[in-house]
């Protein structure tokens, strides 16, 4: 799960199992419907011959990990709805994510903000990783522990959506979440437009 997706052959070499055992597990995990498998995407052109197949934790599978307080915590935002409406809700969204981009108010500052944005997601049980793209960076969040409140109220992914901005200081677009369904959450990162100098655009 930490990896967010993986081959028979990636979990095997990791397990130190044989490929046959571990596809043996995977077929009873998809059986169970607690993963299911996609084409592995790669950047760039693919080449001749089938993609790879990658697995992937279902929302059941992901149902295993801490969603305890999923119940109380939808009862709770319900509540404040009724009583408050809905702008309070949307409130206290961004204000639960101004609160990781304190916690994590260096990250612009870093050689690799992106990457250190992944590193703080994930230390705050989001296993986020970095991939690049044609027009820039895929921040991908194999992991959400507000999807069941955020599948009810959509305003957390789009607080969250909008810390990741500010902490990037980069405009960036929300392609995927758990919340709706998608295996990743997934944050396309533009990459940086340059400007041409002065001395440039005399020539």
């Amino acid at each position: 799960m930490s990896r967010g997706t993986a081959t028979a052959v990636d979990l095997a070499a990791e397990l130190e199992l044989t490929p046959a055992a571990v596809r043996r597990h995977l077929t009873a995990l998809t059986e169970s419907g607690d993963i299911t498998t996609r084409d592995r995407r790669t950047p760039g052109a693919r080449g001749r011959g089938r993609p790879a197949k990658v697995f992937v934790a279902t929302d059941q599978g992901r149902q295993e990990f801490d969603h305890q307080y999923d119940e109380l915590a939808i009862d709770v935002l319900r509540y404040l709805s009724q009583e408050q409406g809905s702008a309070a809700v949307a409130a206290y969204a961004r204000f639960h994510f101004s609160e990781f981009g304190q916690r994590h108010a260096d990250i612009l500052a870093a050689d690799s903000p992106a990457e250190a944005l992944a590193h703080a997601l994930t230390s705050e049980g989001y296993m986020a990783s970095v991939t690049p793209v044609a027009s820039g960076q895929e921040i991908c969040q194999h992991h959400c522990p507000v999807a069941a409140v955020a599948s009810q109220y959509p305003v957390f992914c789009i607080a969250e959506t909008e810390a990741i901005s500010r902490l990037l200081g980069s405009h960036v677009q929300r392609l995927a979440t758990i919340a709706h369904g998608d295996g990743v959450c997934t944050t396309h990162v533009p990459r940086p437009v340059t400007t041409p100098s002065t001395k440039e655009v005399s020539r």
